[in-house]
Formats: structure tokens, C-alpha cells, sequence
């Protein structure tokens, strides 16, 4: 199985780094009001990338704040389900002088990226989307997988449990942890 995946990883090794990069390049800054824009325009291409990887479902999901978006590929009711976590705000880039590369122009310097939420959380989360999109097409899916990514963890997190328990918009009964 591990053959498969490294023979699709490599034939797509080209876009899913540029797909990540167009991913790091939106100032989801979730902290500073004049950002909120960018904060949608990042949850609407998550969205979009769920759907891109294998999600049969994901949705951008309003919030009291930042929206939170969801996505679930199931194959199988009676299967384990795995559950990703992710964020796709960032801090804050001040002080600007202390980058050595615009924070939002990703910069890749003896292999390695240099962009605000390049690790925290953007390329983590972004890893696990590739790694659905690997599984669906090399058909080596054996669990349920949902993904639950957010725009607050910087700020505190005030939304995601109100919409995944139903007291702000809905999951549709998915507190159920058997669900």
C-alpha cells in the first residue's frame, strides 16, 4: 500500500506544494478586524479544497466571529471515524522588520517554507487533506474521516463548540460521539 501512496504523492508532489502556497499567500489574521475578508476568502478555499481532496461533503460554517468549515468523507457508517483538527488563522506578523521574507509571500530556502502559518496550522491541516486526497485515490480509504477546521484558535476559540453542539448552527446532531 505504501508503494501506491509514494507513486501518487510524487506524481502530485509539483501542485500540492503550489496549492499549499496559494493557501499560505491569504493573511488570515484573525486578530485585526481589516483582515475579515481574507479570513472568508481562506475558509471558502478550504472549503473548496476539502471537496478537491475527497470530502463528499464541506461546508463554510457562519459563526459569531471567523467561520468554522466542515467536511466529512464517509465510507463507511459501521467504520471508525477519524477526526481532524485544524486552524487556519495566524498571529499577527508585526514587527515586520524582524522577517527576513514577506510573511505572506511563501519562500522556500534550503526546502523549507517560510511563511506566516507555513507549521501553525495552515501546512499541518494541509497535510491531512493531501493525505485524504492520496487514500481516495489510491483507494486505500479504511476509515470515516471529518474535518473540523477553524478561524479563532489564535483569538481563543469562542465559536467551534457552540456549532459542533448545537447551541449556533449545526452539525446536524453530530455531538453524538458515536456519529
Amino acid at each position: 500500500m505504501s508503494q501506491v501512496w509514494k507513486e501518487y504523492q510524487e506524481k502530485n508532489k509539483d501542485r500540492f506544494l503550489e496549492e499549499m502556497l496559494e493557501l499560505l499567500r491569504i493573511p488570515s489574521v484573525s486578530a485585526r478586524s481589516e483582515h475579515k475578508s481574507d479570513m472568508i476568502k481562506c475558509a471558502e478555499a478550504i472549503k473548496d479544497a476539502l471537496l478537491a481532496s475527497g470530502c463528499d461533503k464541506a461546508q463554510v460554517m457562519e459563526t459569531g466571529g471567523h467561520p468554522v468549515v466542515y467536511g466529512e468523507k464517509i465510507i463507511d457508517p459501521n467504520k471508525p471515524t477519524v477526526l481532524v483538527y485544524g486552524h487556519y488563522d495566524v498571529q499577527p506578523v508585526e514587527p515586520l522588520e524582524l522577517w527576513h521574507t514577506p510573511p505572506f509571500q511563501p519562500t522556500i530556502i534550503d526546502g523549507k517554507i517560510y511563511a506566516r502559518g507555513s507549521a501553525d496550522d495552515k501546512g499541518q491541516f494541509y497535510m491531512h487533506l493531501k493525505a485524504l486526497e492520496t487514500m481516495v485515490n489510491t483507494n486505500t480509504m479504511c476509515t470515516n474521516i471529518k474535518f473540523i477546521i477553524e478561524g479563532e484558535e489564535e483569538v481563543g476559540s469562542p465559536q467551534p463548540g457552540k456549532i459542533c453542539c448545537g447551541q449556533q448552527g449545526s452539525l446536524e446532531g453530530r455531538c453524538d460521539p458515536h456519529q
